[in-house]
């Protein structure tokens, strides 16, 4: 297996690239992974780690002399960079020479480079990125985390698909909990989207509960969350906002006086398991379903755990063939509705 990584993608690339890809190396065998990007600089960053022989012979290095920036306009960068980093990757798929796909880069520009590239699905009308967040139950699945802004109802019953197969497969949940995001439980609340695209998910044989509230992402009443990509960005950035401002008044609230930070002492380890919850690194990265591969995308400013993360999680995908398994799931959607 060959997982191949954009290693100018990220906001301290190509240095946390590496070094997450050593560690993913060291910690795991079964892969290769070819990092791609300028290679002059890629070599000087392996060369500060200790390798022995088999572990430098399961990392390859192509080269590629241009960089998409997250200032870049996806299309325009595509057409006007041909030599870039990411389309180097995704063309490395496409021929064959790797099964899966990282990159910390340009989400938009991995939307376009990944639908141009590598293709969709047969059947899948519009991939979507799924986002793990943290809940109590252990992991909810939130979909389209911003592929796609304005959706359709059909749009969104694919999406319950894709999540409940990758929840089932990478998050090893049994008959994953589907709901759709409104503004009330009830049967008739939502708006024209959400209330046809209820209509088209029951009939699909998921384990379907209906309307979920934004509350739902986080208590673990749901294991996928169906909505259009607006509203899935929104419920991202708001999560992780919400984590930031968490672990900063802990620490904060910890520095009050001399009791309050000698029970910050005392619960250093609680605290500590907190915010690896809320950690996003932990969970690796995005996978954007409906590709043809494995395409993993991980935050700009991932550390080198996200980025080894990422990497494991683009394994775990080949592994369990989740690519393979929506388009059966699809077809067979397909297949019921003519």
């Amino acid at each position: 297996m060959r997982i191949v990584l954009d290693a100018m993608g990220g906001d301290n690339a190509p240095q946390v690239e590496v070094k997450g890809t050593v560690d993913a190396i060291k910690k795991n065998r079964g892969f290769d992974v070819i990092l791609v990007g300028k290679q002059e600089e890629i070599e000087k960053c392996l060369a500060i780690y200790k390798l022995n022989d088999k572990e430098r012979a399961r990392i390859q290095i192509q080269n590629a002399t241009e960089v998409i920036t997250m200032s870049d306009e996806p299309a325009k960068a595509f057409k006007q960079k041909p030599d870039a980093s990411m389309i180097v990757s995704a063309k490395l798929v496409k021929d064959g020479k790797a099964d899966a796909f990282v990159s910390a880069g340009n989400t938009g520009a991995m939307l376009v480079t990944s639908l141009l590239t590598i293709g969709r699905i047969p059947g899948v009308i519009r991939p979507a990125i799924l986002v793990p967040m943290p809940s109590k139950s252990g992991t909810t699945a939130v979909l389209d985390g911003g592929a796609n802004v304005d959706c359709k109802p059909a749009h969104l019953a694919q999406f319950a698909i894709m999540g409940s197969l990758y929840a089932s497969h990478i998050f090893k949940i049994e008959n994953p909990r589907v709901g759709v995001m409104s503004v009330g439980e009830e049967e008739g609340k939502g708006n024209e989207l959400s209330i046809e695209a209820k209509d088209i998910i029951k009939t699909l044989g998921l384990n379907f509960k209906g309307n979920v509230e934004g509350r739902d992402v986080f208590n673990g009443n749901a294991d996928v969350i169906v909505c259009d990509g607006f509203v899935g960005n929104i419920i991202l950035k708001a999560g992780e906002g919400a984590g930031l401002l968490l672990v900063s008044e802990i620490k904060q609230g910890a520095k009050k006086s001399l009791i309050t930070m000698i029970g910050g002492l005392l619960m250093k380890k609680v605290f500590k398991q907190v915010k690896d919850r809320i950690n996003p690194d932990v969970y690796g990265g995005a996978p954007l379903l409906g590709i043809k591969k494995p395409v993993i995308i991980s935050h700009g400013s991932a550390s080198a755990e996200g980025i080894k993360n990422a990497i494991l999680v683009a394994r775990q995908c080949v592994e369990e063939h989740i690519n393979d398994e929506i388009e059966r799931e699809v077809k067979k959607v397909e297949a019921k509705s003519e």
